[in-house]
């Protein structure tokens, strides 16, 4: 059974940090490449950043490039996303997505 966990939401004040992981089962993570999609309140699925199967390509949403950077641990069946210089516009749900499966999200709420 594919399963993938994510975890590290959480209140943050502004221009503040957060790392998120995702925490992958079930098929052979090494061999997919993995995405961060998120839901703010109110409004559509939005594209973050995507990484390839091997960790050497990353791709990036203008709305979160210089500021938030994706990794992944293959050894530990792990995905990251570390989130810098937040803004009150990154309030969303993120997800992590991977062989069209999907984690049941981690909220992440910027906010003074």
């Amino acid at each position: 059974e594919v399963q993938l966990v994510e975890s590290g939401g959480g209140l943050v004040q502004p221009g503040g940090s957060l790392t998120l992981s995702c925490a992958a089962s079930g098929f052979t993570f090494s061999s997919y490449d993995m995405n961060w999609v998120r839901q703010a309140p109110g409004k559509g699925l939005e594209w973050v950043s995507r990484i390839n199967s091997i960790g050497g390509s990353t791709y990036y949403a203008d709305s979160v490039k210089g500021r938030f950077t994706i990794s992944r641990d293959n050894a530990k069946n792990t995905l990251y996303l570390q989130m810098n210089s937040l803004k009150t516009d990154d309030t969303a749900v993120y997800y992590c997505e991977g062989t069209g499966y999907w984690g049941q999200g981690t909220q992440v709420t910027v906010s003074s």
